[in-house]
């Protein structure tokens, strides 16, 4: 345990220009104060101890506004910045040197027994209010935005955003877990392609009209007649419309 303080210790001053030395960060920061009651009723957990590590875990609730079960598998080095509102659930695993901002949810979906919340790999950031909800798996290296709501597995150096979360790759390439302002617009980029796809097809459309106009009048076309391709717009379009966007193109294409 003394190990994995040290670890935690080390990411706060690593990862938060506010603290000022060892001893402030011993007594002002309740997410230090949620993990190490956590470990505490964590080995308590794993002994078959009935009863006293979730009021363990119900105190931790009471005194940091942190809540997480005593059987969930926390790394070491990690941060739990602010800390007000973070739910973990029981079968949630965190690698090392993860960091967790206010708000976040690892929750689980339905009543079944066994692993029913989220895995994040090593590095994750998950900005505030995020939730991640179900046995899904978040590779290493992966930072998820703030509100997002992540529903399926991710990809190792993966962000994600938006609701439901919809991943933009980073593969390779090193990111600062707190250039929040970094994270990219998905939601402006496809209706930016959306408008200019709709004005290419209306320039498209005043150019057949004077084709049709041409013929009626027997006369040769000046140009060919035929539209130009958006392939890749288009795919990037149905990419971020997932499932729906998958469903919608394949009833199109229906006979």
């Amino acid at each position: 345990m003394l190990k994995a303080l040290r670890a935690d210790l080390a990411i706060i001053r690593e990862r938060d220009p506010a603290a000022r030395g060892t001893l402030e960060i011993l007594l002002c920061y309740p997410g230090l104060h949620a993990l190490a009651l956590h470990r505490l009723s964590h080995r308590l957990w794993t002994l078959g101890l009935p009863l006293l590590p979730r009021v363990l875990s119900q105190l931790g609730r009471l005194l940091t506004g942190v809540e997480i079960h005593p059987g969930a598998r926390i790394g070491r080095g990690v941060f739990i910045d602010h800390g007000m509102g973070v739910v973990i659930g029981e079968t949630s695993v965190i690698g090392d040197q993860c960091l967790l901002y206010q708000g976040v949810t690892l929750g689980g979906t339905g009543k079944q027994h066994g692993k029913r919340h989220p895995t994040l790999g090593e590095n994750v950031v998950v900005g505030a209010g995020a939730k991640v909800l179900g046995a899904i798996t978040v590779g290493a290296n992966t930072r998820i935005g703030a509100g997002s709501v992540v529903l399926r597995d991710v990809a190792p150096d993966s962000t994600v955003v938006g609701i439901p979360g919809r991943v933009v790759h980073q593969s390779g390439v090193r990111i600062d877990p707190l250039a929040h302002s970094a994270l990219p617009d998905a939601e402006a980029r496809v209706i930016r392609n959306l408008m200019e796809r709709i004005d290419i097809l209306e320039g498209e459309i005043t150019r057949l009209q004077g084709c049709l106009r041409e013929v009626a009048e027997g006369r040769p076309l000046q140009e060919p007649c035929a539209g130009r391709s958006q392939n890749l717009r288009d795919r990037e379009i149905l990419e971020f419309l997932g499932d729906a966007g998958q469903r919608g193109s394949d009833s199109i294409s229906e006979p």
